[in-house]
């Protein structure tokens, strides 16, 4: 990081905090999983000085021990989570479960009183999300998601540029996420559960389904059961910048194609997929692959250049001012009259820009953002609503690729429109007793 760099993240955190009434409190957090995302938010929360790590949460007893030590001494160590939510010390809650759990874990946390930051994809089925919404609103609770990308200095720069006209009139967005991972993570045969993990725990609302390593730690994104694969893992995040950037609540229609084509193993979300989004005056398309290490990426074409960004940066290529007929080709023994070429120059549409990032800076700021609101009571960067209505573009384009066709969407009323068979994918039924926890809380 650059020291210009370092003194404006140093010089944002402070002037933030200096506003915060009463910034001497620490905030007591607990965390409820440690994970590979689960340890990199206990590394981050470590990084504020107002943040106190007391209590971990796990249902795997070799990582409950981790991330209790990862926290420092004297954090208190829970098999059940539900026990974390009961202890009366603690102002916040990390939630870093498989998807199948954050919701329905950050409803009872906020009815607990606690202030959440939980993990994307926020939700497993569409509806969950306006729960979700609903238990923040009524319990006054903040709840922030973790699509960091939003604090990222250089997407909050690229995105005033875009909405400033740098590139022109927006029409189009390309994203994707490429890598290979042939030929796949296996596929072991159903045993039963390590005794180290707390299996019926894990499952929690989820179907109950015989233990499979490969339907458990990690591998859990391949199965729809407990999640909606990379699109609703990786794509979240580009469907994030896009929505934010462009200002829109929702896609009018989506539609999505693919399937596990080529990894041999017992997953089923998909390897390979392609959807497209229809926004008020712009498409968006996002592409996944796991089975190619293809180019990847996130860009925003405009009627004077292209914005590419990622987490090293972001860069401006402008297109170049040309006479349209110069753009027609010739070929020899072209023909006389039609389109006349001219000798005009080519000249830039926009200024060239190129700008590095930083992911580091993101998280920090993304936690430090958590806290201050924590404090403020003011709405997050990456409030519920936000993640909400960006994992629900996901799930729709899941939805299209199983029901096979193109799905119109109601972003106002959440609705698929005029298809009713697909529109049973928009919920899922919990299993007992979480069901039942659920309607407590809500009276869903």
């Amino acid at each position: 990081m650059s020291p210009t760099r370092r003194g404006l993240l140093a010089g944002l955190a402070a002037a933030s905090y200096k506003r915060i009434l009463g910034a001497n409190d620490r905030v007591q957090v607990g965390f409820i999983g440690f994970g590979l995302i689960g340890a990199r938010h206990v590394h981050d929360f470590k990084n504020q000085r107002d943040a106190d790590l007391a209590a971990m949460s796990d249902v795997y007893q070799p990582r409950l021990e981790q991330g209790a030590a990862a926290c420092g001494p004297g954090a208190k160590a829970y098999r059940d989570f539900r026990h974390l939510l009961d202890n009366k010390d603690l102002q916040a809650v990390v939630v870093s479960t498989p998807d199948h759990w954050h919701a329905l874990m950050t409803i009872m946390a906020c009815a607990a009183g606690k202030d959440v930051y939980v993990e994307k994809p926020l939700t497993l089925f569409v509806r969950e999300g306006r729960w979700m919404v609903r238990a923040a609103r009524q319990f006054n609770r903040i709840v922030q998601v973790g699509t960091q990308q939003r604090s990222g200095l250089h997407y909050q720069q690229a995105r005033q540029l875009m909405r400033e006209g740098r590139i022109g009139k927006i029409h189009s967005v390309r994203s994707a996420s490429f890598r290979n991972v042939m030929p796949g993570f296996g596929a072991p045969p159903d045993d039963a559960a390590p005794t180290e993990i707390d299996y019926e725990m894990w499952l929690g609302p989820a179907p109950k389904r015989p233990y499979n390593k490969q339907r458990s730690l990690y591998h859990f994104r391949w199965f729809w059961d407990y999640s909606g694969g990379q699109m609703t893992n990786l794509g979240a995040h580009s469907i994030d910048i896009v929505q934010w950037a462009m200002g829109v609540k929702g896609p009018a229609s989506v539609v999505s194609v693919g399937g596990r084509f080529a990894l041999e193993d017992n997953g089923e979300t998909p390897d390979t997929q392609d959807a497209l989004f229809e926004y008020p005056g712009f498409t968006a398309a996002y592409s996944l692959r796991e089975a190619s290490s293809g180019r990847g990426g996130l860009e925003f074409h405009g009627t004077k250049g292209t914005l590419s960004i990622g987490r090293g940066g972001f860069e401006i290529r402008p297109d170049m001012k040309v006479n349209p007929e110069n753009s027609i080709p010739v070929f020899t023994g072209h023909p006389t009259g039609g389109p006349q070429r001219t000798e005009e120059r080519p000249q830039p549409w926009t200024e060239a820009m190129k700008v590095p990032g930083s992911s580091d800076e993101q998280f920090d700021l993304h936690v430090r953002n958590f806290l201050d609101c924590v404090k403020t009571r003011q709405r997050p960067i990456a409030d519920v609503e936000d993640g909400h209505r960006i994992t629900t573009a996901c799930h729709l384009a899941n939805i299209s690729l199983r029901a096979g066709r193109k799905l119109r969407w109601d972003p106002e009323n959440e609705e698929i429109i005029g298809d009713a068979e697909a529109a049973r994918y928009l919920e899922r039924p919990y299993r007992q007793p979480w069901d039942g926890v659920l309607r407590g809380i809500l009276k869903v």
